[in-house]
């Protein structure tokens, strides 16, 4: 049995469906009367001893915009509702990870429409699954559908979650598919997108490097290979990138200066 984590204080950290009561005026004049409206959240204590709360949606899958509130306020705002969690939101959960599972085997064994079916049964219980985004929008890519990739594209780009750290497997893939699918505009804004919440990322840099090579754009490209390296010197994709930029005379002065002090040997 793992040991339950516990805050600064000693305490044991947030983490579960609660819930919050909001008072709502209906109407108008005499026929107005108030009511109340319950809402379901998936809240986990941070590090910072802030929670991090996600509202449930009509499935009961967290889903949506996560907003941070301080613990004194979560506390005096919102109920643990445990059972609520045993009951509803479990059984869905598993419902939708056994779904994403079926499909990822079908675009594993190339079975394209099978797997469009279950990653389009998943987004009809949570539309922002990430995972199911991504596997509808690789299914896509993988058969050439550039439009309806597009729709995906247009749909991730939107989601914060389709960032982070837990998706970087299939946010690379993605990326790499519309650049194999000629998709180079829709790939920039996707590594911008990503580079907007992640600047110190090498990798991204250098994938918007690629992306704007694609493109002939070599101003634009000089900018993230150089930005790429400036981060990790010993990128090796980045510094190849560099060194034929600058043999092609793509390079500015003040780039070539960059290079200098960062690849003296060049």
């Amino acid at each position: 049995m793992s040991e339950e984590q516990k805050n600064n204080d000693g305490y044991v950290k947030i983490k579960g469906i609660f819930s919050s009561q909001e008072v709502k005026k209906v109407g108008t004049g005499t026929t107005s009367r108030k009511t109340i409206q319950k809402a379901f959240w998936d809240a986990i204590e941070q590090d910072s001893g802030n929670i991090e709360v996600q509202p449930l949606n009509s499935n009961y899958i967290p889903s949506g915009p996560k907003r941070t509130i301080p613990r004194d306020e979560f506390l005096t705002k919102f109920s643990p509702e445990p059972e609520f969690y045993t009951v509803n939101v479990l059984p869905k959960i598993r419902e939708i990870n056994k779904t994403i599972a079926r499909a990822d085997r079908h675009r594993a064994n190339g079975e394209s429409f099978s797997a469009e079916m279950e990653y389009s049964s998943a987004l009809k219980i949570d539309e922002e699954n990430i995972r199911a985004n991504f596997g509808l929008g690789l299914t896509y890519l993988d058969r050439g559908d550039t439009g309806k990739a597009d729709n995906i594209f247009e749909r991730l780009v939107k989601l914060d979650g389709a960032f982070e750290q837990e998706h970087k497997h299939l946010f690379n893939e993605f990326g790499i598919s519309l650049r194999k699918n000629k998709m180079i505009d829709q790939a920039v804004d996707y590594y911008k997108r990503a580079i907007e919440i992640s600047p110190d990322d090498e990798n991204l840099s250098c994938n918007m490097g690629r992306a704007y090579l694609e493109k002939e754009d070599y101003s634009n490209a000089a900018i993230h290979f150089i930005k790429a390296l400036e981060l990790d010197p010993k990128h090796e994709i980045a510094a190849k990138a560099v060194m034929w930029l600058q043999a092609k005379n793509f390079l500015n002065p003040e780039q070539k200066k960059k290079i200098e002090s960062i690849l003296p040997q060049s």
